[in-house]
């Protein structure tokens, strides 16, 4: 009879612990991602999303990684114009990394998104030493979105500069194009910078 009471007691105690477990996850069921810091999304959701990569427990939760931390920065260290810099492409060229968080930014200057989202996007291309105007665009998949000029006579240094938010879908191509003008003497001290701000 005591072994049969103690094992009442514990089974009430499991009985107990799993029904406000299943409340706790009902109750969360309709509210915000839970954002566990650093490394992962937590979502009380029977229904995630395509786009992320979900594994899913016996209780019902989502465990995503979450891709969401996406920013890059280079900058032109030096005023050589590099060979790589050919005449059919007329990519601009950076050669030294400040900031690529997921590896996003390519040796060929052209950033690649990794998810769909909203992303920001600034630049900012100087000329040197020459009077001709330039005009540089900010490229989507091969697509001019935004331009920037510079083409004052009266100074050694002048910037092209602009600034976007832009809707990408995974693996769209954004990258700056040198349309008119060149950039003989360089283009030192020239940065280009993006991020995401939240993903869709």
């Amino acid at each position: 009879t005591r072994d049969w009471n103690e094992c009442s007691k514990y089974s009430v105690s499991l009985v107990f612990v799993l029904w406000v477990l299943v409340a706790t996850l009902r109750g969360q069921n309709d509210t915000e991602p839970i954002v566990l810091e650093g490394k992962c999304l937590v979502v009380c959701d029977s229904n995630p999303a395509a786009d992320w990569r979900a594994s899913n427990s016996p209780l019902g939760i989502s465990v995503r990684a979450a891709n969401s931390k996406v920013a890059f920065s280079v900058v032109r260290s030096n005023n050589h114009e590099p060979s790589e810099m050919s005449n059919k492409t007329r990519i601009i060229y950076f050669d030294q990394v400040l900031v690529n968080i997921g590896n996003f930014f390519t040796f060929e200057s052209v950033f690649l998104s990794p998810r769909k989202g909203v992303y920001s996007f600034n630049f900012h291309v100087i000329k040197v030493y020459q009077s001709q105007t330039i005009q540089v665009n900010l490229m989507l998949n091969g697509r001019p979105v935004i331009s920037a000029f510079a083409g004052d006579k009266d100074v050694t240094r002048e910037a092209a500069t602009n600034g976007v938010l832009l809707y990408l879908e995974k693996e769209d191509k954004v990258y700056l194009k040198l349309e008119k003008g060149n950039l003989v003497g360089g283009w030192q001290y020239s940065t280009f910078s993006g991020f995401l701000v939240f993903p869709l």
